[in-house]
């Protein structure tokens, strides 16, 4: 495993590891909270030193498990957390990234994860109600005092970006991009590489279904968000089915999985993007990984890179109430 810098000298692992769904959104969980440990331990053995979680994820329970698991190991790894949602009686029920709430947020994350420091702090979604130039000023001031080493952003637009950066010089953006979900290509990138910002792709496999491991009929177990996201309806799914046979079909030719090939393609895009596929399975872990050293051609690169416009996708990457977090 090599390591990638993004914005503000932050070295990282080539691939990260998304913890979200040892927690929540994907149906029950097929380990017990010992067996997450083991998982999230196992990816330094891989190489794996960029881990990423939430207070929103559980909510809490997410972060006192990451924390938990990274403490006997907490000088040799990256771990990064977010900000940004209102939650009441255990759910969210908005967005809330006044500076009064980040700081509270900052000391619970501080406490959960088990640390005097979180390396990278998120906005997790874009508050219309508070000036991006406040939240950067505010993660700014809790750098200063030693409490967060670099400030990122998620789901922001390139207008809300270059005013952040300006405030105070942001670290990462984090949004959804795979073979699949190519939004940030038009005008987030190119903002990205002139500001010298950092990219961390969450759901680089697709939810799943770039593996190719995803049934394109059955129906999904009670508390996996895919049951709510139309790109996952059971004749959506049949429909990208053609996109997964494409990829799965280079891959068998390069002795590799789907799901590497997926990751080795956000890979070549640039040396400033880091993946973070997420797991609950050590083997998934080592896979994952693995997507490093599999080497993809320019031609194989460019092909893949016009597979969505080929054989298009069918259906939107969240539903309208998700779709109204995202900042554009």
């Amino acid at each position: 495993m090599h390591t990638r810098t993004l914005g503000q000298g932050l070295q990282v692992s080539a691939v990260g590891l998304g913890c979200m769904g040892m927690s929540q959104s994907y149906g029950p969980n097929p380990g017990t909270r010992d067996d997450m440990i083991g998982v999230l331990r196992s990816a330094i053995e891989h190489g794996v030193d960029f881990f990423d979680t939430a207070e929103v994820y559980g909510p809490y329970v997410n972060e006192e498990l990451v924390g938990e698991a990274l403490e006997p190991i907490r000088d040799r790894v990256v771990i990064a957390t977010k900000f940004g949602w209102n939650i009441q009686d255990g759910r969210s029920v908005g967005l809330d990234s006044r500076p009064e709430q980040i700081r509270r947020v900052a000391e619970a994350s501080l406490r959960s994860l088990r640390t005097d420091v979180i390396d990278l702090f998120y906005q997790h979604r874009v508050d219309p109600d508070v000036p991006i130039e406040d939240v950067a000023g505010t993660v700014g001031e809790l750098i200063a005092d030693g409490k967060v080493r670099h400030f990122g952003l998620s789901e922001a637009s390139a207008d809300t970006i270059r005013r952040a950066h300006a405030v105070h010089p942001v670290t990462a953006l984090q949004s959804e991009y795979s073979l699949w979900t190519r939004d940030p290509e038009a005008e987030i990138l190119p903002v990205l590489a002139e500001l010298g910002i950092g990219f961390v792709p969450f759901s680089p496999l697709g939810k799943g279904f770039l593996t190719g491991t995803v049934d394109t009929a059955a129906d999904f177990a009670a508390g996996d968000i895919r049951a709510t996201i139309p790109r996952f309806t059971a004749e959506n799914r049949a429909a990208n089915h053609a996109l997964v046979a494409h990829v799965t079909e280079l891959a068998t030719a390069k002795g590799a999985t789907p799901g590497q090939i997926a990751l080795a393609w956000l890979l070549a895009q640039q040396p400033w993007i880091v993946p973070i596929p997420g797991t609950r399975r050590t083997v998934r872990i080592a896979e994952n990984a693995g997507s490093t050293a599999v080497a993809l051609s320019a031609d194989e690169v460019a092909d893949l890179s016009t597979l969505a416009t080929r054989v298009g996708v069918s259906g939107d990457r969240y539903n309208p109430q998700q779709m109204a977090f995202v900042d554009r």
